[in-house]
């Protein structure tokens, strides 16, 4: 089921403790063009049918990355994406989108969204993986 626009910027809001739609809408943009450059085929497109089509399309047209970032990498990137980011705030960023993210894919693609990513962004999505 795909979630609503407003309704998933409420959920990231709440999340990141944004004081603005703006800022939640600034933040999912960023991290989604991101995880974007990092997920391939039908893993792509299925979790871009889960998300409004606005940011459906930005996961479909990602930012161009060389190689698949590791975790602190991914969050660094996002952190140089926007503006007055420190690598603190744009962890928290990361955060609250990939966990709302997680909420609205549910446990079997997020498993499958996992294996296209490098190890730790299980942390990303709020949901740590038994070792």
């Amino acid at each position: 089921m795909t979630l609503r626009h407003e309704a998933f910027l409420d959920h990231v809001r709440e999340r990141g403790e944004y004081g603005t739609a703006e800022e939640a809408e600034r933040a999912a943009r960023v991290v989604l063009a991101l995880l974007g450059a990092h997920l391939v085929g039908e893993v792509r497109a299925q979790l871009a049918a889960r998300l409004p089509e606005g940011f459906a399309l930005i996961l479909l047209n990602p930012l161009q990355s060389a190689e698949p970032l590791p975790p602190e990498r991914f969050v660094r990137a996002t952190a140089a994406w926007i503006e007055g980011a420190t690598e603190r705030t744009a962890a928290w960023d990361v955060s609250a989108v990939l966990s709302t993210v997680a909420d609205a894919v549910g446990d079997d693609l997020l498993g499958r969204i996992l294996l296209q990513l490098p190890a730790g962004y299980d942390l990303l999505f709020g949901r740590p993986q038994p070792t």
